[in-house]
């Protein structure tokens, strides 16, 4: 057996738990918090058998979409110690999926 740990932005969560309940697959979702854009996620974890493991990320990859989203940055200019805030562009979503053995799985 396999855990599998998907984080996927939040606009994206309610379509990747519907698809994988509706083949099958139990699962629990956590809230998180990125530490780069500090946006809310979603992290999924679910415990698979072995063959399950492509099929599972098959369905996360076809739910969890890439896009571009426009993030507040600042910048100091020259000595004068100016900060000046802009946004810049960066691509948000899709998904980071971290698969484990599991030694032992109990359902109680």
């Amino acid at each position: 057996m396999k855990l599998i740990t998907a984080i996927v932005n939040k606009d994206d969560s309610s379509a990747v738990q519907s698809a994988l309940t509706r083949d099958g697959y139990s699962v629990t979702r956590t809230a998180s918090t990125g530490g780069f854009l500090k946006t809310g996620n979603v992290t999924f974890m679910m415990a698979v058998k072995d063959e399950d493991v492509d099929p599972v990320i098959s369905i996360i990859a076809k739910q969890s979409k890439k896009r571009k989203q426009l993030v507040p940055s600042t910048s100091s200019f020259g000595s004068s110690g100016i900060e000046h805030a802009y946004p810049v562009e960066v691509i948000v979503g899709g998904a980071t999926i971290i698969v484990q053995d599991i030694l032992r799985f109990e359902k109680l």
